[in-house]
């Protein structure tokens, strides 16, 4: 009994067909319950109204009889009526109670008490009532025989014609004479009655039971079934099964909510596999992440840990923490952990402990706190990163820093550690007091431009920041003297801000012997030309030399001179006086020291004015010059002298391939030629000269820039020229190039940057 009252209890379906079915029940017998009473009532009180309708006409067909006191006619009437089914008794009482007229003739001249069941209607109070309303005139009694009866009586009232009729006068203020009393069997009535309460206990029972059975069936099917299956639907989804769909075909409530749980179970397995995907990606990241980690209790035991903590200390659940890693028999005198549980905050610290093998370890440790779902602190994790590496590097870090700064301050070259954007002088070593003559106080917070002069400070500025190598840059020392010093900037990193470390090297003394080098070459030069410009210098004396000889003829002869041939004359003495003066000039321009600062060059100018100090001597000598010039080439940096050296270096050995190779008196025409060729493209100017010569062996190709190197004769040559013109190329940031062939000559190629418009 118990477990079908659980069984009911744990089943909404049976509780809704127990809910369904009282209410029904409840209902239907309410409706029976009104439905007979209300039958029942409207049948009373058709009866009634029967038999007062039916005592009315009694008083209306015995009343002649009664005005004329006709007895038997009454009685007559009386028993008639009395024959009528359902009509048990008829009685007329007088006054007095006495049964005057009855069908039942045993009855007549009965006295009755006044008040008995019939008469107590009108005599229960004094005086008697005259007039009453019909259910007060109605009565209903049970027969021991026959069951119920309805009794109603009528008084019979007085007529004017009672009181004055002889035969039964009344006195006149006589208002009831008696009372006509019909009783009336509801035996046939109850009978009804009670084959309709029957029929409509047994309608009402049919209703119930199809009305259940039809409720039922509708639960069973589609409230049970349905309900049945989204049960099952759900737990299947509650045990993880999301794939199979719930089959429940109706398009009621119940089957959008079997809809709606097939949407939920679908979006709880999207949700789950991404659960899934996550709790995997987080379990793997816990196992796999490169340091150790441990989940704690209040009594440091270990109840979790990941791989590397496995691998590295081989630990059992329950193990204490401060045991399994840190090799101690009791906590750390600084847990963060404790604090952790003590104030629910993340905590760290750097700790010192040792490997299984011994060796010393270090480790940065922070904690942060697990807990449940009421907010309380069950747990700690401990996470710990190996930096032992760390540690060992810090330490050769702080050697190398000493090593670095030891070096930094011993390197022969000052070095500064400028602001990348300001140029501000954050650092530099014990070299700049032995170059510059500063100490490193006086430089700290200043700017490296200090050094430059004022007028090339906005120069330099953008250089040093867009160039990593400047040469022969002109700086001022403390005392004020000149330096000239070659610049490498690089960027670097520098204790919170990013730098540029400048190295400069001072080429003062180097660029004074290189220039005596230079020199002496233009005096070896100047001497190799001297017969060339002799015989240059010769054609002007002999025109000045012949116009002076037929002046002084002239005279002599007293003879006077035209005025146009002495103006021509004359004309011709000036062209070839300012023609001598020039070649002495280029010659002392040449030979004198030059200024090394570099400007910018019309490359084509100045290889002309270098041909002109050798171009006589190549026209005596039967060299052709070919000249192959780009027209209005773009301008170049370069300091005119030295570049003029180099052409005029590499015109003289381009003369002496030729005359080498031809020594024959009389060599073909054309074969002995010079070619002069100038190009630019988009960033670079090229030159070219070509000579018809010996030729370099290959042999010695790569030893011709060498100093002192030279293939000529001894007392020939001396072999700085090519050394020196290599370096003056590379100062103009140019490159020098050579091709040979021993056949057909060699062939020397330069390029220039093209000068910068700012």
């Amino acid at each position: 009994m118990l477990r079908l009252v659980n069984k009911i209890r744990s089943s909404i379906v049976s509780k809704l067909t127990i809910l369904v079915g009282l209410v029904l029940l409840l209902s239907i017998s309410v409706w029976a319950y009104f439905n007979i009473d209300y039958q029942q009532k409207k049948a009373t009180e058709g009866i009634i109204e029967a038999a007062d309708w039916l005592s009315h006409t009694i008083k209306l067909g015995t009343h002649y009889a009664m005005m004329h006191n006709l007895r038997d006619d009454i009685t007559l009437i009386i028993k008639k009526i009395a024959n009528e089914k359902k009509l048990e008794t008829i009685r007329i009482y007088n006054k007095n109670g006495k049964i005057k007229f009855s069908n039942l003739d045993s009855e007549v001249d009965r006295k009755t008490n006044i008040k008995a069941e019939a008469c107590h209607i009108c005599h229960h109070s004094e005086p008697p009532l005259t007039e009453l309303s019909l259910p007060e005139r109605t009565r209903f009694f049970r027969s021991p025989e026959n069951g119920r009866r309805l009794g109603i009586i009528s008084p019979i009232y007085s007529e004017p014609g009672c009181s004055s009729n002889g035969c039964h006068a009344h006195p006149k203020g006589k208002k009831v004479l008696g009372a006509l009393d019909l009783v009336i069997s509801l035996e046939e009535t109850d009978k009804e009655l009670a084959f309709f309460k029957r029929w409509l206990m047994f309608f009402a029972v049919s209703i119930f039971l199809i009305t259940s059975a039809v409720i039922i069936l509708f639960i069973l099917r589609f409230v049970k079934r349905p309900i049945g299956k989204m049960i099952d639907g759900t737990n299947l989804i509650a045990n993880g099964e999301f794939v199979k769909k719930i089959d429940v075909d109706q398009v009621d409530e119940m089957g959008r909510l079997s809809v709606a749980i097939d949407k939920m179970g679908k979006k709880i397995s999207e949700k789950q596999a991404e659960l899934n995907k996550q709790r995997n990606e987080y379990q793997n990241l816990f196992e796999r992440v490169p340091c150790i980690i441990t989940v704690q209790d209040r009594d440091y035991k270990l109840l979790k840990y990941n791989r590397e903590f496995s691998e590295k200390f081989k630990p059992k659940v329950g193990d204490y923490c401060y045991e399994a890693y840190k090799g101690r028999q009791e906590k750390c005198v600084i847990c963060p952990v404790e604090r952790t549980f003590d104030d629910g905050l993340s905590h760290f610290s750097e700790e010192r402990g040792f490997n299984k093998d011994g060796t010393p370890t270090h480790w940065i440790v922070s904690t942060s706190p697990i807990k449940n779902e009421s907010g309380e602190i069950v747990a700690a994790m401990e996470m710990s990163l190996d930096v032992t590496q760390t540690k060992l590097l810090e330490e050769e870090l702080k050697k190398s820093e000493k090593k670095y700064h030891a070096i930094f301050d011993n390197i022969p070259n000052p070095v500064f550690v400028l602001d990348m954007n300001t140029l501000e002088i954050l650092d530099c070593n014990a070299s700049v007091k032995v170059v510059y003559g500063y100490k490193k106080e006086d430089l700290l917070q200043k700017s490296f431009l200090c050094f430059f002069k004022p007028e090339e400070k906005d120069r330099y500025a953008t250089l040093i920041k867009t160039s990593s190598v400047i040469n022969q840059a002109r700086h001022l020392s403390k005392a004020g003297d000149t330096l000239f010093v070659n610049i490498r900037v690089s960027p670097s990193e520098y204790p919170g801000k990013k730098v540029l470390l400048v190295t400069t090297s001072d080429i003062t003394q180097r660029l004074e012997t290189e220039q005596q080098l230079i020199q002496a070459s233009k005096m070896a030069t100047l001497g190799e030309m001297a017969t060339g410009v002799a015989h240059e210098l010769n054609q002007p004396l002999s025109v000045i030399k012949t116009a002076s000889r037929f002046f002084m003829k002239k005279i002599n002869r007293k003879e006077k001179i035209e005025d146009e041939i002495l103006f021509t004359m004359s004309e011709e003495i000036d062209s070839y006086v300012d023609r001598a003066t020039n070649i002495i000039n280029h010659m002392r321009e040449f030979g004198r020291k030059s200024d090394l600062t570099p400007q910018k060059v019309q490359i084509n100018e100045t290889l002309k004015k270098a041909f002109e100090i050798l171009g006589q001597q190549l026209k005596v000598r039967g060299i052709e010059v070919v000249w192959d010039l780009e027209q209005d080439l773009p301008l170049i940096m370069a300091e005119p002298q030295r570049l003029e050296q180099v052409f005029i270096n590499l015109l003289i050995n381009a003369r002496d391939a030729i005359d080498e190779k031809w020594q024959s008196p009389q060599p073909p025409k054309g074969v002995k030629r010079i070619t002069l060729k100038t190009r630019s493209n988009s960033n670079r100017i090229t030159v070219e000269i070509n000579d018809t010569g010996t030729g370099i062996p290959k042999a010695i190709l790569d030893r011709i820039y060498e100093p002192f190197f030279t293939t000529k004769k001894v007392g020939q040559g001396t072999g700085l020229g090519l050394s020196i013109s290599y370096g003056i190329i590379q100062e103009c940031n140019g490159r020098m190039k050579v091709a040979s062939n021993k056949d057909e000559g060699a062939s020397f190629i330069l390029t220039f940057p093209i000068a910068d418009e700012n």
